[in-house]
């Protein structure tokens, strides 16, 4: 079916403009005529020939950021106008082109008739099932602001532990990788001009000049076939990731490492507990609230255990009980849950578990950090005192023969 713009006058006598898909124009006029608006024009939609702006995988959707400041701003908006306006006032104001078609598209949808949880199913990669799950219990409700209110929080300390753990890793892998590529340079470029001075003398030479000089010989002549072996060996690794088993035993052996495996495991206790805070005190079934969670976990051990949980909760478990018998979840948490279901006050009990996960992510990263950093200089500094050591020994050798 065609498209129609429209300009309208609704019960409020306001002007409303939109677009709107109906068999034809008296179709359309009929279908603006059931919700009371004063039909002023309704024309065939002009098919635009502007491509949509898409990303190098194809059609962009709201990031992260751009779905925190929408629903911040929808959250504000919704108080005081009607979400059609808010929408439309939402999306104009945005400087970036595919955000606007992303709100536009939603936009029109609700003056189609649609609630707005049924119009972001049409941007289903902008607005994944657990918003738009809340969304429509916000409706449903009657609850919408204080929900959107809710969400925006939501997403904004989400937004916040993914800057902490980027600037916890950052860092020490942008030193280590630094730190690689100085020693691989000075094997590769300096050592080899240095140990020709070594050629013509007639003198063995010490065993850790002779390690230094062939290291130095190989990865001068092998370096591209170190290259292409990591390369190979990323791309089989890549490959083999994609075995549900070779997955499985991968992600459980990221979890039990020192460092990085506490860091995803309270990182995902944080957020799951800080979701299912907000889905409860929306008054959301705490069922359909993990069943949604577990999409998006990427690591198949604790998707597996987020499954555990859901139909540990069918079978009549409580949400304390089933955190436990996953044994992937901190102590405090499950002790927290399981005092606010005796309590009734289990939105509050998890929104504090989530803050004492969240400080002790803090805690725990800045201090390993503060532990890391210098470890990673010491080590390169104990590579580069290697090096010169192996330089110097054989020049302190000729001195002392020659002052024989």
């Amino acid at each position: 079916m065609p498209d129609f713009s429209y300009t309208a006058i609704d019960p409020k006598g306001r002007e409303k403009t939109g677009r709107l898909v109906a068999s034809s124009n008296e179709a359309a006029r009929a279908k603006l005529a059931e919700r009371n608006f004063y039909v002023v024009k309704v024309d065939t939609a002009q098919i635009s020939n502007a491509k949509p702006e898409t990303g190098l995988f194809g059609r962009r959707k709201l990031g992260a950021k751009e779905l925190t400041l929408f629903t911040r701003q929808l959250s504000s908006l919704v108080r005081v106008t009607p979400l059609e306006e808010a929408l439309r006032t939402i999306g104009t104001q945005n400087e970036k082109a595919y955000v606007r078609e992303r709100i536009a598209s939603v936009h029109g949808g609700v003056v189609e008739g649609q609630r707005l949880a049924e119009a972001m199913r049409r941007e289903p990669s902008s607005f994944p099932p657990l918003y738009r799950a809340m969304i429509s219990a916000g409706e449903s409700s009657g609850t919408l602001p204080d929900i959107t209110a809710r969400l925006a929080g939501l997403l904004e300390r989400q937004a916040e532990m993914r800057g902490k753990l980027i600037s916890a890793l950052a860092y020490p892998i942008v030193l280590a990788l630094v730190s690689i590529v100085v020693v691989a340079l000075l094997m590769i470029a300096v050592v080899p001009k240095i140990v020709e001075q070594f050629d013509d003398v007639n003198q063995q030479l010490p065993p850790i000049t002779r390690a230094v000089i062939w290291i130095s010989d190989f990865l001068s002549s092998w370096w591209w076939l170190i290259l292409a072996v990591m390369f190979v060996a990323a791309l089989a690794s890549w490959q083999a990731l994609k075995n549900p088993d070779i997955k499985y035993r991968y992600d459980g052996f990221v979890l039990r490492l020192p460092f990085f495996g506490r860091l995803v495991r309270d990182l995902h206790a944080a957020r799951l507990s800080r979701t299912l805070s907000t889905m409860v005190a929306s008054r959301l079934p705490i069922m359909e609230g993990l069943r949604l969670t577990t999409e998006t976990i990427n690591n198949s051990v604790l998707r597996k255990a987020s499954q555990d949980m859901v139909e540990a909760i069918r079978g009549g478990g409580s949400l304390s009980r089933s955190l436990k018998d996953t044994g992937v979840f901190p102590p405090m948490l499950i002790y927290l849950t399981a005092s606010g279901e005796a309590s009734g006050n289990l939105d509050e009990m998890l929104a504090h578990a989530a803050d004492y996960l969240e400080r002790e992510f803090d805690n725990f990263s800045s201090t390993t950090l503060s532990l890391l950093e210098p470890l990673i200089i010491v080590a390169l500094g104990g590579v580069v005192a290697l090096v010169i050591l192996a330089i110097l020994l054989p020049i302190l050798q000729l001195q002392n023969l020659a002052g024989l």
